[in-house]
């Protein structure tokens, strides 16, 4: 989620030196954490506002989420799942937003920018550490409750079950969670440690942390693949499933653009001066992504245009079973 620039690279600045001359990886974290409370500040009023929003449709008998399961009928019991749906479209929405930055600042240069490239990768940095927190919070929330639901355990065993349930990936076992859940958790899994290599980079070495950081167009991928599978306010085949899909376009499209007009030099097709740039496998590779890349842009085109999304039918006699029902005795 952090740009893939480097001092070598397009003059990205770094954390001044220690004295011994290593660069002081806590201080740019510190000092990143520090700049992002203003941004966690504004996805703390999001996720309360969305959460309201979830929460007066329930109130009204207009929510989806009800209409996927009835029994959630009830506000007031559930507000914890609902709160735990309330940062996920935030940690979603703060995703988007890391991932176009980062896209921005790793593809070709924009003419004009209406501020400048520094202000955007603190931006970058400060959203990618606002997304992680976001996604945590999403996860926490759907374990308390799952512990708040299980009444039939003691505690500790009810404790074990949301642990496992929300955070052992492969061990929720109910309907489409069983898919959707370890998707969601390889991306929160994948997120954390790639956000935060970009602090360590320097101790791991520029191009190793550059390699790895491509990873988290997977963890975005994951994340998305989650909420189409899993998110009950996108479940049936209406317009907010199709905004979802439509959303997916500029990433799509910024994407192909960033491996066909790459920031760095040595990353385009028949770059000299690297191992690799100009051979047969490095260029095929390369080439398979900007068609694979091609291909996403059109597919997304495909599906918004022509409304097959892989939504639902909304039924009209709603099932009435949990989502997590105990076994019966």
């Amino acid at each position: 989620m952090l740009p893939e620039t480097t001092p070598g690279d397009d003059g990205t600045a770094t954390p001044p030196p220690a004295r011994d001359g290593r660069p002081t990886d806590r201080g740019a974290l510190r000092a990143d954490l520090r700049a992002a409370i203003p941004d966690a500040s504004a996805a703390v009023l999001v996720t309360a506002a969305v959460f309201a929003l979830l929460y007066a449709r329930v109130e009204s008998g207009d929510s989806a989420t009800v209409a996927v399961m009835p029994f959630m009928d009830d506000a007031g019991t559930y507000w914890m799942y609902l709160l735990s749906q309330a940062f996920g479209w935030s940690g979603l929405l703060w995703a988007w937003g890391t991932v176009v930055l980062g896209l921005l600042l790793s593809g070709p240069r924009p003419a004009r920018l209406p501020v400048s490239r520094q202000v955007l990768e603190r931006w970058h940095r400060t959203t990618s550490l606002t997304t992680m927190a976001l996604m945590f919070a999403h996860a926490l929330m759907f374990a308390a409750e799952l512990v708040r639901y299980e009444t039939g355990l003691a505690w500790a065993e009810r404790l074990w079950a949301g642990f496992a349930d929300a955070f052992v990936p492969g061990w929720y076992d109910s309907g489409t969670g069983r898919i959707a859940i370890p998707l969601g958790l390889g991306a929160l899994y994948l997120a954390i440690p790639l956000g935060l290599l970009f602090y360590v980079r320097h101790r791991i070495g520029a191009n190793t942390w550059r390699r790895l950081h491509r990873l988290v167009i997977v963890v975005y991928v994951l994340s998305v693949w989650h909420t189409l599978l899993y998110g009950t306010n996108v479940w049936y085949g209406e317009w907010p499933r199709t905004v979802l899909w439509l959303l997916q376009l500029p990433v799509a499209v910024l994407l192909l653009a960033r491996l066909l007009w790459p920031a760095r030099r040595s990353e385009r097709l028949g770059a000299p001066g690297r191992r690799g740039a100009g051979s047969l496998p490095g260029r095929a590779v390369r080439t398979a992504g900007r068609v694979a890349a091609g291909a996403v842009v059109v597919a997304l085109v495909v599906v918004v245009s022509s409304g097959h999304d892989g939504g639902r039918e909304r039924p009209a006699d709603p099932p009435a079973t949990s989502p997590h029902a105990p076994e019966a005795e």
